[in-house]
């Protein structure tokens, strides 16, 4: 019945894919920009500490950012997490505000051994969500002399949805005790639409016009990682963390499409790439109660073509600090093994708005890991979830202030063994 298992949570991951295929979790006119909002793969513990996890490595979660961490998994677990998230936006200029509430099943993940000393995971990642719908209203002057003016009125409307997904699979390596290499397969795919309308509302004399741009586009991508890891007097454990991406194409093309003045359509491809990335991180815990961790990790966006140009784009580079405290590891008690968590960062933001970086954007998280046992296997799943606030923008232009609750649980089974009657 156990070797059974694996087989059909890689059925179910295949089909929870489907669902997660065209889901969007945002509604966001920043999403206008590059390939729309670039997710950063962390899990709901991992957001409940400021999104650290170059760094960290646990036998009890799993931790895609950093394909070295596969090989901490005990050798008896199969692991299972499932995360989703429901996101409040309020976005404000100097003179007006609006809200908005979206929700989506982030990531499906899974991890187990194949050897004491290496391990495998593989899962479903968001990489992108693109989603906005926004409008404005003006008139103009038409045919102005000096004894008539005639005003006419236009409505010039932006719509995006859309956004890209990867499917990875990775595997771990431990070295000589306190070395673990790993690497991550990625294949992306996904679309996303931009289209724009200009609408004349009280006048015949004017076309209105639409514009329907899209962007379908997939590729193969690798991620390295690199963890040292060591214990020193028994209460001290140090984990030094790497992970690199080199640059990458990203398989694509575009098509335009232009009705009303001038019908047209533009189909053909472009060059578009994925940046160069590189991250470190480093985490301390002691007697296995308290953790510290910091993650400093860079997007070399500035370098990678967008429609066959580079400098486009920005670079965007990430601070994140994240502390975990659990009371009683070794207690009974459920209070014992509450895991409390809290964590901010700091970030740029990759797209140009009118050719200029928005201000730097930042989030401050909180968070709790909640153990659920089951008496009858000896097992615990974790019940995470965090809550983050964060502001991106300004009113200057538009800012956006949100806050986001995410929500994984992470089952932990012991698969690898039978059972004496």
């Amino acid at each position: 019945m156990y070797k059974n298992k694996p087989f059909f949570l890689v059925l179910t991951l295949l089909l929870l894919t489907q669902v997660t295929i065209g889901q969007n979790n945002t509604n966001s006119p920043y999403t206008r920009f590059g390939y729309g909002d670039i997710v950063d793969n962390n899990s709901a513990e991992q957001r409940g500490m400021g999104g650290i996890g170059i760094g960290t490595r646990s036998n009890q979660s799993i931790n895609a950012l950093n394909p070295a961490s596969y090989s901490a998994v005990d050798s008896m677990t199969f692991m299972f997490d499932l995360g989703t998230s429901v996101l409040a936006s309020h976005f404000s200029d100097k003179t007006t505000g609006k809200t908005t509430l979206n929700s989506n099943l982030e990531y499906i993940t899974m991890q187990f051994p194949l050897a004491k000393w290496l391990g495998f995971s593989a899962g479903m990642l968001p990489y992108s969500f693109l989603g906005y719908n926004f409008f404005s209203n003006d008139s103009t002057i038409m045919n102005s002399n000096s004894s008539t003016t005639n005003y006419v009125n236009y409505s010039k409307s932006f719509v995006g949805a859309g956004g890209f997904s990867q499917v990875y699979a990775g595997l771990s390596a431990n070295l000589f005790k306190h070395i673990s290499l790993g690497v991550n397969a990625y294949y992306m795919f996904g679309n996303m639409t931009n289209n724009r309308y200009l609408t004349f509302t009280n006048t015949t004399d004017y076309t209105s016009t639409a514009q329907y741009n899209s962007i379908t586009a997939s590729n193969f991508r690798f991620r390295y990682g690199a963890q040292f890891y060591n214990t020193f007097d028994k209460k001290h454990d140090v984990t030094l963390g790497f992970i690199y991406e080199q640059k990458a194409k990203f398989n694509g093309s575009f098509s335009q499409v232009t009705s009303g003045v001038l019908t047209d359509t533009i189909p053909g491809s472009s060059e578009f790439e994925m940046p160069e990335i590189l991250g470190v991180g480093l985490n301390y815990t002691y007697n296995k109660k308290l953790s510290i961790g910091i993650d400093y990790s860079l997007q070399k966006w500035k370098d990678a073509k967008f429609f066959g140009q580079t400098d486009s784009l920005s670079n965007r580079s990430k601070l994140a600090i994240g502390l975990e405290y659990i009371p009683n590891p070794t207690g009974r008690n459920f209070a014992d093994k509450i895991k409390y968590r809290l964590g901010f960062n700091l970030s740029d933001s990759y797209f140009k708005v009118d050719g200029v970086t928005p201000p730097k954007n930042f989030g401050v998280s909180v968070g709790v890991g909640l153990p659920l046992y089951n008496k009858t296997t000896g097992t615990v799943t974790m019940l995470n979830t965090s809550l983050e606030y964060g502001k991106i923008g300004s009113q200057i232009k538009l800012q956006e202030d949100y806050l986001k609750l995410t929500l994984n649980v992470a089952f932990n089974e012991h698969w690898f063994f039978k059972r004496k009657l």
